[in-house]
């Protein structure tokens, strides 16, 4: 299941996806920073803007529900507060042990 989380569940060309809105299920909560297509590490870093105060979070690719590319747009498997509550991103703590915790965060998501 943890390897789930962080693949796509389908081909995703990440460098169109980046500028892309990001629909959580109750309403946007940003655009997309970066993204990775990494085995096993798959990911987007979204800029959350005003709506947390400027503050990006991580989101695995395996939450990603579907992906409008003619609306520029993509829609996750979670909610805004799920997000918010979500563990801080810090590019300079982007190591295995943040990825564990964002597993464990989202993963009980998934089902």
């Amino acid at each position: 299941m943890y390897a789930e989380l962080w693949t796509f569940k389908k081909d995703v060309p990440t460098r169109e996806i980046e500028g892309f809105e990001v629909e959580a299920r109750d309403g946007s909560i940003g655009k997309i920073d970066e993204a990775t297509d990494d085995v096993g590490r798959a990911c987007v870093v979204v800029d959350t803007g005003p709506w947390i105060f400027g503050r990006k979070v991580v989101i695995p690719a395996g939450t990603i529900e579907r992906i409008d590319v003619d609306d520029k747009k993509i829609s996750v498997a979670l909610t805004k507060e799920q997000i918010k509550d979500s563990p801080e991103y810090d590019p300079a703590q982007f190591d295995e042990g943040y990825r564990t915790r964002l597993g464990t965060y989202y993963e009980p998501y998934l089902h």
